[in-house]
C-alpha cells in the first residue's frame, strides 16, 4: 500500500521553525519538501544550510525545495571553451563582485527570449537584497568597454559552498564570463563546489554534473565552517583567459 504524500506547512510567524527531514522531499516534483513560511535572513539561512532553497512564481505560496539528484560544479571543473578564451582574451570585458547586486538581481528576472515569466517576485528581490546586506548574498558583473552591464550572476554563500541562484546575459558569453570567473576566486577561497541547484542545458555545458541528494548533504556537513573572506574582489593581476582550473 503506497503511503500519501505529505508538505509541511511552515509558520509564517516563526522563522527559526525547523525544516522537516530533507529525507521527506517529493519524487515528483522533484525535491518539493514544504510550503508557507517567510523569506527572513534566519529562515533563508537555515534552509540553505540543509541543502534547501526557495522557489516559486507570482501570486504562488513559497515552496521550498531539496531535489535529489542535485546539480553542482565543482571549480576545478568548469568548462572553458576555446570560444569562451577568445572572449576573455579579446572583448575587453571587466568583471567586478558586489558593486550593484540589486541591478544584477533585476536583470536575471528580466523577461528571457523563451518566457515572459520570471520567479524572482519583488519579494524574492527584496529579500536577497536582505542577504546582501548581510554579507551572505553576492554577485558577479561583467562589464563591457563602455561600461555598461551586460552579465552576471548571483548566489548565497555558505561555509565553502555557493547557491548559485541565477545569471543573465545581455551580450555572447558574458554569463559564462561571470561563472568562469566565480569558479576561478572560489576555488582560490578556498570554496569547495557551486551548487547549481536544477539541471538546465547551459550550466551542463560548462562542465555541471549531478551527484545525489546524500553527497550534497555531506559536502556541506564537510565544509560548514569554512569562512569566506571578508571583502569579495577580483584578483586583478589573473588572465582569466589562460586559466587552467585542474592546474591552480
Amino acid at each position: 500500500m503506497t503511503q500519501p504524500l505529505s508538505l509541511t506547512l511552515l509558520n509564517n510567524n516563526w522563522s527559526e521553525e525547523p525544516f522537516p527531514p530533507v529525507e521527506l522531499a517529493w519524487e515528483e516534483p522533484n525535491g518539493l519538501l514544504a510550503v508557507g513560511g517567510d523569506l527572513s535572513i534566519k529562515r533563508l539561512l537555515n534552509a540553505y544550510r540543509n541543502g534547501i532553497f526557495p522557489w516559486f512564481g507570482p501570486r504562488e505560496p513559497i515552496y521550498w525545495w531539496s531535489p535529489s539528484p542535485r546539480t553542482v560544479l565543482f571549480p576545478q571543473h568548469i568548462r572553458i571553451t576555446r570560444s569562451l578564451r577568445k572572449s576573455l582574451r579579446n572583448k575587453g570585458y571587466r568583471i567586478t563582485f558586489d558593486t550593484c547586486f540589486s541591478e544584477v538581481v533585476q536583470a536575471c528576472a528580466a523577461p528571457r527570449s523563451y518566457t515572459s515569466g520570471t520567479w524572482i517576485t519583488n519579494e524574492m528581490h527584496t529579500a536577497y537584497c536582505r542577504l546582501h546586506a548581510a554579507d551572505v548574498a553576492h554577485s558577479v558583473e561583467v562589464w563591457n568597454p563602455a561600461g555598461e552591464l551586460v552579465g552576471g550572476l548571483y548566489g548565497v554563500s555558505v561555509g565553502g559552498i555557493f547557491s548559485g541562484e541565477s545569471m543573465f546575459s545581455r551580450e555572447p558569453d558574458t554569463s559564462k564570463i561571470a561563472m568562469v570567473a566565480l569558479a576561478y576566486h572560489l576555488q582560490r577561497w578556498g570554496f569547495r563546489v557551486i551548487d547549481c541547484q536544477i539541471e538546465n542545458p547551459h550550466l551542463m555545458s560548462m562542465g555541471a554534473e549531478n551527484i545525489p541528494r546524500e553527497d550534497y548533504l555531506a559536502l556541506l556537513r564537510a565544509n560548514a565552517q569554512h569562512q569566506p573572506p571578508r571583502e569579495w574582489a577580483t584578483d586583478t593581476q589573473m588572465d582569466l583567459s589562460r586559466w587552467e582550473p585542474l592546474t591552480s
